[in-house]
């Protein structure tokens, strides 16, 4: 599972031109699930992206998480994350989830952010969206459970 994690002041999403999640200060979360991604893989990119340190705090240091400073997050499906450039000139999509398994695991990590507290919005799975932000920073990180140490 990997995910790519933005720092925003703001951000929304549209599907057919109508917004359908919108936050304010918080997190951009673009969620890739590869095949076979298990209940390891999604309890791991839950805990780290609720957890990550990287607001400001009173001193300038990224010492804060999302849920220390109240914020939301905005979070989009995204199976091109998981596709695989090295080889060719068009990327191979083969490693990502079936669509089925994908969404379930996508609902299953909006659902355990929401249970830590944190306010999340969402896109429409499947759909074409258009997602607009205002990266803070620029801070962008990028979380792979493939990555376990």
């Amino acid at each position: 599972m990997r995910g790519v994690v933005q720092r925003v002041l703001e951000a929304h999403v549209k599907v057919d031109g109508q917004v359908v999640g919108q936050i304010a200060q918080g997190l951009v979360v673009l969620l890739g699930v590869a095949e076979g991604d298990t209940e390891t893989d999604l309890k791991y990119l839950v805990e780290k992206t609720i957890n990550l340190r990287i607001f400001e705090d009173d001193e300038g240091k990224m010492n804060r998480s999302v849920i220390d400073i109240g914020g939301s997050i905005l979070a989009i499906s995204q199976f091109t994350l998981l596709g695989d450039c090295r080889k060719g000139r068009r990327p191979s999509f083969i490693t990502a989830a079936k669509p089925e398994e994908a969404n379930a695991k996508y609902e299953d990590y909006v659902r355990l952010v929401r249970q830590q507290g944190v306010t999340v919005e969402t896109g429409i799975f499947r759909a074409d969206m258009k997602v607009q932000l205002i990266n803070d920073g620029p801070v962008t990180m990028i979380l792979d459970s493939t990555k376990l140490l």
